[in-house]
């Protein structure tokens, strides 16, 4: 089916699941999140078809290592991936939609690349130059997971060390729910977030590329929406 926008009968059930997260809830209300969250999301892909495939996140949680034992996500997530690494996230719920992209998670042999780059006066120069604009045009630079220190082998007063730290780089787009997400144009407002982020992710592909190690057979499953 075409795309058309998330319903308000989808943040009802958002903030009703936040209310009440309980399997008793979510039985009762499955047919909602088909029909009102699950099926506008797979529409939304389908229109961003040139960044996938994608990974569209289960909606119960994977509470074996969480204090927090409520058995189902507040939020839908989808995460697409380029042959060159680059991630492109989206995320729906009631308190509004998510777009980002970028390296969310790099493996040990992408970080050793990545900081090589950066201590670079030339290609770190240049990241910088380019996540200072996104951030100018109101993107929020960061990662899954960052250091408290320098990296072993750079000084703490190192030029870069603000990115140096971070263990990926991405940028995100936060919007509170509007009337427009109800419509289609959600379909342009997270391109426009994954084209603007093309410069950055440029830079990321060619100096740090997909990672050459086994992947963790987990795979997905710790994803951490930002």
């Amino acid at each position: 089916m075409p795309f058309t926008g998330f319903p308000n009968e989808a943040i009802t059930f958002y903030e009703g699941l936040v209310a009440d997260n309980t399997r008793t809830y979510w039985l009762a209300n499955k047919p909602v999140f088909e029909r009102a969250i699950k099926a506008p999301m797979l529409a939304l892909l389908d229109e961003l078809a040139e960044y996938g495939p994608y990974h569209v996140f289960r909606p119960n949680k994977d509470v074996r290592f969480s204090k927090d034992k409520t058995p189902y996500k507040d939020h839908i997530g989808a995460y697409g991936e380029s042959q060159g690494g680059a991630g492109f996230y989206v995320q729906f719920s009631a308190t509004g939609m998510i777009a980002g992209s970028g390296y969310y998670q790099m493996a040990v042999d992408q970080l050793d690349r990545y900081r090589t780059a950066l201590d670079s006066d030339a290609l770190g120069g240049k990241i910088v130059a380019i996540t200072d604009t996104l951030r100018a045009q109101g993107f929020e630079s960061t990662a899954m997971s960052s250091l408290k220190t320098a990296p072993r082998g750079f000084a703490r007063d190192h030029p870069r060390i603000d990115l140096l730290r971070l263990k990926g780089l991405v940028v995100t787009r936060r919007w509170k729910p509007a009337k427009w997400m109800q419509t289609k144009a959600v379909v342009e407002r997270v391109r426009d977030t994954w084209v603007a982020a093309a410069p950055m992710n440029f830079w990321l592909d060619t100096h740090v590329g997909p990672s050459t190690m086994a992947p963790d057979e987990d795979g997905l499953a710790h994803f951490r929406p930002l």
